[in-house]
Formats: C-alpha cells, sequence, structure tokens
C-alpha cells in the first residue's frame, strides 16, 4: 500500500503533509510543478528507470542514458493525456533490439505508472543509441 499526504497552502499550491516525501505542487506558478508535470515525470522515471534495470542486469555496458516526454492533452475538461510520447537517449556498446526489447518490457509488464494509465492513450515511445567510450 501508498500512502501519501497533501496540505493545502492556499490558493491552488500543495505540499507533502508529515511523514510523506517531499513535494510541492501548484497548478500554474512558474518554475513549480504542476500535477500534470508530476504525472509526466512519474511515467518516464518508472520507465527510465526499468530500461536502465533491464540494460544493467544484461551487462550491457550502460554509460548514460536519458529520457524526455511529450504529451498531448484534450481541451475540454478532463484535460486528460491523449498521446504520449517518450523518447529515450542511451549511451553505450547496446545492440537497437536490446533497447527496444528493455523498453518494450518496461511498458507491457514492469512500470506501474505507465499502466496505471488509460488504455486509450495514443501512447509512443522512441530511442537512439550513442556510442559509448
Amino acid at each position: 500500500m501508498v500512502k501519501l499526504t497533501l496540505d493545502w497552502l492556499g490558493d491552488l499550491r500543495f505540499r507533502s503533509g508529515e511523514g510523506s516525501p517531499p513535494i510541492e505542487l501548484h497548478s500554474s506558478t512558474p518554475g513549480v510543478v504542476s500535477p500534470t508535470q508530476s504525472l509526466g515525470y512519474a511515467v518516464m522515471a518508472c520507465m527510465a528507470m526499468d530500461v536502465a534495470h533491464v540494460l544493467q542486469k544484461g551487462r550491457h555496458g550502460l554509460q548514460a542514458l536519458s529520457a524526455t516526454f511529450e504529451g498531448d492533452r484534450a481541451n475540454e475538461p478532463p484535460r486528460r493525456f491523449t498521446a504520449i510520447r517518450l523518447h529515450f537517449i542511451v549511451t553505450g556498446s547496446i545492440p537497437d533490439d536490446v533497447v527496444a526489447r528493455a523498453i518494450q518490457l518496461s511498458h507491457e509488464k514492469y512500470c506501474s505508472v505507465s499502466n496505471s494509465l488509460r488504455t486509450d492513450i495514443d501512447f509512443r515511445t522512441s530511442f537512439e543509441v550513442k556510442a559509448g567510450a
């Protein structure tokens, strides 16, 4: 079970409550993560962690990994994500098919965040592999 607490700070601002990991979420304050952005970070981090784990477990010489998130939202409430695109940049001497399989395993089996989203989201991934030093 996961248990988290948020405390209202006024307006549309919240901060994690006592005993919860530190996070602050605002609706539209520049420089502060919104709930929608936090969902993007959560999907991206969950899948990137899975990909890193699979590549490291397979001893594929992972040297660096970064991910970017792009999401399209519905125009009308609820302004949910209608499309998500994740792009991974993997550095190391790792075959493309190994990276593709790690991403597939994350999205289809391991990532609890992406698997908690609606199934009608147009969810796409891409990657590039850069040769390592």
